[in-house]
């Protein structure tokens, strides 16, 4: 193939992500119950949230409806982004990058699950219920609810995406399993910063829920690296 007829075979494969982007959230849009069922699953039932603009909710179910339809059509945005390259890649290349897409996707989910359903409950009751005066009542705005809940949610997702990461800087021979023992000790104290960038509540039970699961994803990673390097 021409590269006009590259970019011809790109642009393609990108509408058909679009349309199938834009079709998955107009039905997550049509499901608002059922969508927001799960937004607002991790908050207490205590907690009441509150909207002090007009326009605000509106644009925030849109929001939610194409992140939602993102989040459905995900598997076949990969496929789509996948079937581009591949024919590029030689067929030892071509398993790898399908070893990686899929562990990965599937490592992203895990992290973002986590934070769904042990890490997120915790912050939120923390964060909602603490206050610098009895003066100073906590009047949570949806917004600020979906905003915390979203980039959680992501970060959680990109951090448990290390063990793909290690595995393939191993296999272009950058990593060592020596190196990640070498330092582990300075790993530990990178992960309690991240762990507290993540969830700001200060306490350790809340603390170890996001730095022990990134911990043992080293662990796992240094066995991954050592696997490579035979």
């Amino acid at each position: 193939m021409t590269f006009w007829e590259h970019l011809d075979e790109l642009r393609r494969r990108i509408w058909y992500v679009l349309l199938a982007a834009l079709v998955a959230a107009v039905v997550c849009f049509c499901f608002k119950e059922q969508l927001f069922a799960v937004v607002m699953y991790p908050k207490p039932e205590s907690m009441k949230l509150i909207n002090v603009e007009l326009t605000q909710q509106f644009l925030t179910h849109m929001r939610v409806a194409l992140w939602g339809g993102l989040l459905v059509v995900s598997p076949y945005i990969l496929y789509q982004l996948f079937s581009f390259v591949a024919p590029g890649l030689y067929c030892t290349e071509r398993r790898l990058a399908l070893r990686a897409v899929i562990g990965g996707y599937m490592l992203f989910l895990l992290g973002v699950a986590l934070n769904y359903f042990v890490i997120f409950p915790f912050t939120v009751r923390f964060l909602g219920g603490y206050q610098v005066s009895e003066e100073v009542a906590n009047t949570i705005t949806l917004s600020s609810y979906i905003a915390v809940l979203g980039v959680m949610s992501l970060v959680m997702g990109v951090v448990f995406e290390l063990p793909v990461l290690c595995w393939l800087l191993a296999k272009i021979g950058v990593l060592k399993a020596d190196f990640m023992k070498r330092y582990r000790r300075h790993a530990i104290v990178v992960i309690l910063i991240i762990g507290a960038i993540i969830t700001p509540t200060g306490d350790p039970f809340t603390l170890s829920l996001v730095a022990v699961p990134i911990y043992l994803l080293w662990e796992v990673s240094i066995l991954i690296v050592k696997h490579t390097e035979r």
